[in-house]
């Protein structure tokens, strides 16, 4: 997913909090985190997070191709 997509997802995501951008699944995270670990089965995989500003508010968002989401955490 390349950086201007992800800014559009943040975008959309920080104006209608909705569940889903369109066919991405977004899933929220603690605050203040920025590396995540998502585990599928036993196989777990770190997820870095890269920092948005949209609005004035600083989000951290990175994309699992494994399971199509977008991890959010805003700060």
């Amino acid at each position: 997913m390349d950086e201007k997509w992800m800014q559009n997802i943040v975008e959309e995501y920080s104006r209608l909090q909705n569940e889903y951008v369109g066919e991405i699944k977004i899933s929220l995270v603690p605050n203040w985190q920025s590396v995540i670990v998502e585990t599928i089965g036993e196989i777990g995989r770190s997820i870095v997070l890269t920092e948005y500003k949209v609005n004035g508010k600083t989000f951290w968002a990175g994309y699992s191709t494994r399971s199509g989401t977008v991890f959010l955490s805003v700060r």
